[in-house]
Order: structure tokens, then C-alpha cells, then sequence
């Protein structure tokens, strides 16, 4: 399934003048093959690719009972993902089982009728058009987030992840439910879903000892605790809102827009469980993958001073002394760039897992009802054969009018199952990476080693300790 990790490749930061290799994950040494692999894979799902995974191409091969197909060019891509996506619609049952404990059935793993009935729905509720209404929430999270780092002293060293994950859960919940999550309120979303992460065993071994549906998870105490943490701030939050009814309440809110909607169309079935799991999966999708796309914008930009000095050029030039909005955002090509290129390096949902739900042919692979398809952003962002120095930062690959490849750049999936939010996270990403970058340079402490580990979204392994210089 996977090749031999090349050890010299693994993990190493090099530095030069004018481009930086970021970490890689650190190398998979034990055996490879059935058991192995799986527990490779139940670390990192990103730990057992080799060097010569780098590359296009799409392969078969088996795990015990189960037919695993990795798709990783952009011709089949666009077979499994847009021109059939009705075949590979239905997520893995290992992705569906890990989350459902979370999310329900909400629209990130839901399929058929459900997701059919809601996309639509979410998808206009995050529409583009509708930022300049979630624009101010950004805008004063991200404001009071600088505020909140000045109060610092100086020379203290802190976890960026945790500060990037209570920032864009502050905004995601102004967002979802019109009202202050608070920190302390972020803080517990932000504990209670690196717990959940840490215990949730995201290799479903029933799935590929033939059980089509995979088995449900086994949810210990600890793992019960977690999703309470989570739940407690988001069912609170919710009755809060409907609490307040009538004119009290933020009708701008998504929350509140869904109610709406329902009460126009009951048969979407939008009863208090159905929009919990859809509130649970527009907070969680919407602060996490943020989150980590802003953790990893600052280690790489901590090591490649020359992209950050060109960021804060044009933060004075487009923003002056003034704080950024998300009319300035248009205007910010550098940091846009720095954004996209961190999600070409560090994808948030670095594998897409689909399930085949009749045979098809996909390339020159004869596909088996049920099997696991697996489109892999981290591979295909940095294939040696559609990119140039594909291990290396350079943001400026997408400044100017030349796009990569369709189907070469997914870090927000593709075709009918893109994620409805995408427009929402890349503005929230450039806003506040401008906010904050207009007063402070953020240094990653000197030795730490960073390890990118991915066992639901990709995250650095431990955090990301790192101090702030006020500029």
C-alpha cells in the first residue's frame, strides 16, 4: 500500500536564504504490511508514506478483506470525486464512525437524503455573500485576540495552536449563534476535541476485516468526558439562543437562519438533535481546520523571514495604522498567498476517505463494491511531478494569475462535496493572519522540534510553543 519511508527526508527543516523545507513527519520504522501498517496508521495516518508515494499515479491493493484504492492524480480524482461522485459520495466508515460521537449526522459525514436535504442549506447559509455579515465578528475576535497578545509580557512563551483554536472558535460561534462564546467557553471546545482526538482510534479494523459498515466506537470514559465538554458549550450555547426568541435573538446567526428555514420547510427535519449536529459540525469544521491552517502559517513564516517581511510591506501599504477588515482582505495578496500555500503543505484533512458503494473503473483499477478509496491532499500538494520544489515554501506560486492544475490543489476537497465554507475560512484565515501580523512577529521556541501528526485533522504533534516580538 505504502512505500519505505527515506529516513533523510524525514522531519528536517533546512534553511536558506530565500526558501525553507518545512517538517515532515517522522518516519515509520517497524514492519510494513497488514498489522504494521495499521498500527503506523493508528499514530499518524501521514507516517507511512514514502518517497516514492510522492508522485501521481492511482493503485490497488488489499488490507485482509478489504480492497484499498489511492487515488492521486488528477484525472482519476475528478472520476471519484465530480464525474461519479454519486459512487464514492458516502465517507469511510472509519471517518463516519470516528466522528458520529461528535457530530451526529451532521453534513460533514451524513450521505442520501440527509446530506441531500441539508447541503443546500448550509451552503447558503456560508455563502460568500453573506461575509459582510460575518465580517464584523471577525473582526472584533481577531481584534480582541491582538489585544489579548499585547497584554503579554514580553519574552513569554505559549501554545499557538490553543490561541488560533480559542480565536477562530470565538468567531465561528459569533457566527453560528450570534453571541460571545467567551474564552474560557473556547478553551474547554478547544480541550475537549484534542482529547477526543488523542483517544479516538481512527483505523476501524472491523472495516477492513470485512465488516462493510465498520463497528460502532467503544466510548470509555474518558472519550465520554470529552464529548461532553464539547457538547456542554454547544447545547448551552444553542438554548441560550432560542431562549432569547423574537427580537432578542441574532437573526443573522446560522443557527437562527436554520431555525428560519425549518419552520418554512418542515420536511427538512431540522428537529433539536438535527440542528445540534449540524451546529456541532459548522463550530467544529469551521475552528479547526482554521485553527491549524494559522498555527502552521506561523511556524512557516517564523522560518522564512523574507515572506514575512514582504506580508508586513503589504500590510502597511494596503492597511497603514489602522486595523484590517474584511474589505482590506481582497487587497492582501501576500497574505493570501502565505494561506494558500500552508494549506498545499499542511492540508487540514490531509486524506479523503470515500466508500465505494457499487464496482466501477477507476484508471486502469477495477474497483470492489464497498472498498476504501483514498484521495490523499498531502501527497498530491506535493508531487514531484506536478510541482516545482514541492517540499519547499514558496507562497509566491500563487500570486499573480497562474493557478495550479485542476485537481492538483484540494486542501478544501472538490466537486459537489467541496466544503460550503471554504470562502468563509480563507477570508477569516487572511484577516486574521493580517491582524495579527500588523503588530507582532511570532518566533517559534529555538530546538522545538515540529512534528505534523494527523490522526483526524493535521496538527503539529505537542503544539506549537512560540513567543511574540512586538514590531
Amino acid at each position: 500500500m505504502f512505500g519505505l519511508f527515506n529516513p533523510a527526508a524525514g522531519g528536517l527543516e533546512e534553511r536558506g536564504p530565500g526558501w525553507f523545507r518545512p517538517a515532515r513527519p517522522v518516519p515509520y520504522s517497524g514492519p510494513v504490511g497488514g498489522l504494521g501498517t495499521l498500527r503506523a496508521l493508528r499514530h499518524n495516518l501521514i507516517s507511512a508514506f514514502g518517497e516514492s508515494d510522492y508522485e501521481t499515479g492511482t493503485h490497488a491493493s488489499r488490507m485482509f478483506r478489504r480492497q484499498v484504492v489511492v487515488v492521486n492524480e488528477p484525472a482519476t480524482i475528478k472520476h471519484v470525486m465530480v464525474t461519479h461522485n454519486e459512487n464514492f459520495e458516502r465517507k469511510s466508515p472509519q471517518m463516519r464512525r470516528a466522528l458520529e460521537p461528535l457530530l451526529g449526522d451532521g453534513l460533514f459525514i451524513s450521505d442520501g437524503k440527509t446530506w441531500q436535504h441539508r447541503r443546500p442549506l448550509v451552503t447558503d447559509i456560508v455563502h460568500r455573500n453573506r461575509m459582510p455579515v460575518f465580517g464584523p465578528s471577525m473582526e472584533a475576535a481577531a481584534a480582541d485576540m491582538a489585544g489579548r497578545w499585547e497584554r503579554r509580557p514580553a519574552g513569554e512563551v505559549f501554545d499557538a495552536l490553543s490561541e488560533m483554536a480559542e480565536l477562530t472558535a470565538e468567531i465561528i460561534g459569533r457566527a453560528v449563534f450570534g453571541q460571545k462564546v467567551g474564552p474560557a467557553a473556547a478553551r474547554e471546545v478547544v480541550a475537549g476535541f484534542a482529547d477526543y482526538q488523542q483517544l479516538i482510534d481512527n483505523v476501524n479494523l472491523a472495516y477492513y476485516l470485512g465488516a462493510d459498515e465498520g463497528w460502532p466506537v467503544w466510548r470509555g470514559l474518558k472519550m465520554r468526558r470529552a464529548i461532553r465538554r464539547i457538547h456542554k458549550v454547544i447545547d448551552g450555547t444553542i438554548a441560550r439562543h432560542l431562549e432569547q426568541g423574537g427580537e432578542e435573538a441574532d437573526t443573522n446567526s446560522m443557527v437562527a437562519l436554520l431555525a428560519r428555514r425549518q419552520g418554512r420547510n418542515p420536511d427538512l427535519d431540522l428537529d433539536l438533535d438535527a440542528l445540534r449536529s449540524e451546529a456541532a459540525t459548522l463550530f467544529m469544521a469551521g475552528h479547526e481546520t482554521t485553527a491549524a491552517t494559522l498555527t502552521w502559517a506561523w511556524y512557516l513564516l517564523c522560518n522564512a523571514t523574507w515572506v514575512e517581511e514582504a506580508v508586513h510591506l503589504e500590510i502597511e501599504r494596503v492597511v497603514g495604522g489602522r486595523l484590517p477588515t474584511v474589505d482590506d482582505v481582497p487587497k492582501l495578496d501576500w497574505c493570501r498567498a502565505v494561506i494558500e500555500e500552508t494549506l498545499r503543505l499542511y492540508p487540514p484533512v490531509p486524506i479523503l476517505s470515500r466508500q465505494a458503494r457499487d464496482a466501477d473503473r477507476v484508471g486502469d483499477i477495477e474497483v470492489e463494491p464497498a472498498a476504501l478509496v483514498v484521495v490523499v491532499p498531502w501527497l498530491l500538494h506535493r508531487a514531484r511531478d506536478l510541482w516545482d520544489r514541492p517540499h519547499d515554501f514558496l507562497p509566491e506560486r500563487f500570486i499573480g494569475a497562474a493557478r495550479p492544475q485542476p485537481y492538483s490543489y484540494i486542501p478544501f476537497a472538490t466537486g459537489p462535496r467541496v466544503c460550503p465554507g471554504m470562502v468563509f475560512g480563507l477570508t477569516e484565515a487572511v484577516l486574521c493572519l493580517a491582524t495579527l501580523a500588523q503588530r507582532f512577529s511570532v518566533r517559534v521556541t529555538p530546538g522545538y522540534r515540529v512534528e505534523p501528526l494527523c490522526r483526524l485533522s493535521l496538527r503539529p504533534s505537542g503544539g506549537m510553543p512560540v513567543s511574540l516580538r512586538r514590531r
